[in-house]
């Protein structure tokens, strides 16, 4: 039986992926006291964010418009839906090349600023189509930087274009690289991509390390014609590097997600308005995710796709389950089980899990904890949040 539960809606969620909330459930965007937050793309970094909240779930896989640091000080969990939008993304890419490779977006300014009858623009077409010849895929190289489930799903359609594809991930997990086409060939690092890659997709998180990760350097190391794709995050990619390869031809086309006032007068910079996501099968799949994360989250304290806190999980074989969020700090499990012990609840079943600096505990127990018992354990230094889920 589920138990009531408020969500806030901070944009427009799915109506798929709120229907696989429990009807019990109180959702929308006026909600006060929310125990959740779902949210797309709202930035969260200067709203209040009230003390009830126990997870945000981001309908995307982005988390940086939610303030997660500050979240897992408070034991809030913060949710995602990694490769729910993957195919969208891979789709996007896939046009991306497509518009470089055939220097579509010029040819269609071109075709836009034609002027007269028909007769004439018939003329100005045969007579200005040779300044945008371009080139086909099969035996060209792709380069795809981080291989997560967007890019290797770009990788495999690379693949199944004729094109050869090299890719960079130093943190693929092993079920990335199980999903990985067994064609595509490991380059030894970005620079080592760059050199050899007449495109480059990048998919990779904005952090300190991407940061500019392409930069003048690198730019300078592109094959000439180069076609660069970041459907990824803007602040991946330099932009006074690129247009300066692409003001000396160095690049054949700069495609990506993020309009820049700096690039947006140049012919061969094509900027879409954030598209990555935007399909309704990308909107509803990450809805659907992250709203059975979340409930899955509120009524048993299983956690799957959060970014900082481990996933974990632990069958019901108890009607009386403790949830606690924690540093990764030593003798956590001891401290837990001591109280337990001293308030004469057998523990039927427990389970730890850590994620850098963050740890999660689920504690199911043969009797009702009282009050007094979670306030004891909510006291255990390094615990920052303790909840009762009982089943009924």
């Amino acid at each position: 039986m589920a138990m009531t539960q408020k969500i806030l809606t901070l944009n427009a969620i799915s109506r798929r992926g709120l229907a696989r909330l429990p009807q019990a459930y109180t959702v929308g965007n006026d909600v006060a006291d929310p125990d959740a937050i779902l949210v797309r793309s709202q930035v969260m970094h200067e709203m209040p964010i009230a003390e009830s909240v126990r997870a945000i779930g981001r309908a995307g896989a982005g988390t940086n418009n939610i303030p997660v640091k500050a979240m897992s000080a408070r034991g809030v969990v913060v949710f995602n839906a990694p490769g729910a939008n993957a195919n969208a993304v891979k789709e996007l890419v896939i046009a991306g090349m497509l518009i470089g490779a055939r220097n579509l977006f010029p040819a269609l300014n071109f075709v836009a600023g034609l002027q007269g009858d028909d007769e004439s623009l018939h003329k100005q077409v045969e007579a200005g189509k040779k300044h945008f010849v371009g080139h086909e895929l099969p035996g060209r190289t792709l380069g795809v930087v981080g291989l997560g489930a967007i890019g290797s799903l770009v990788a495999d359609a690379a693949i199944r274009l004729g094109m050869n594809v090299i890719g960079f991930d130093p943190e693929i997990t092993v079920d990335a690289a199980w999903r990985l086409p067994a064609q595509v060939k490991k380059a030894a690092s970005v620079d080592d991509l760059v050199r050899h890659s007449d495109f480059i997709s990048l998919h990779t998180p904005l952090v300190p390390a991407t940061k500019d990760l392409i930069n003048d350097e690198r730019v300078k190391l592109m094959r000439k014609g180069c076609v660069l794709l970041n459907f990824a995050r803007d602040g991946i990619v330099n932009e006074e590097a690129v247009l300066a390869g692409l003001s000396d031809n160095k690049m054949l086309a700069y495609v990506c997600d993020f309009p820049s006032n700096l690039l947006r007068s140049h012919p061969r910079f094509v900027a879409l308005p954030h598209l990555g996501a935007s399909t309704e099968e990308a909107e509803e799949n990450c809805a659907i995710m992250v709203a059975e994360q979340v409930s899955d989250y509120l009524e048993n304290g299983n956690i799957l796709n959060s970014v900082n806190f481990p996933n974990v999980s632990m069958p019901r074989e108890s009607g009386y389950r403790l949830a606690i969020a924690n540093t990764n700090v030593p003798n956590m499990l001891g401290q837990i089980s001591t109280t337990l012990a001293g308030a004469g609840l057998n523990i039927h079943n427990m389970v730890n899990k850590s994620k850098g600096d963050m740890a999660f505990t689920l504690v199911d127990v043969d009797s009702a904890p009282t009050s007094a018992v979670t306030a004891r354990l909510a006291a255990i230094e390094g615990v920052l949040r303790v909840r009762y889920l009982p089943t009924e």
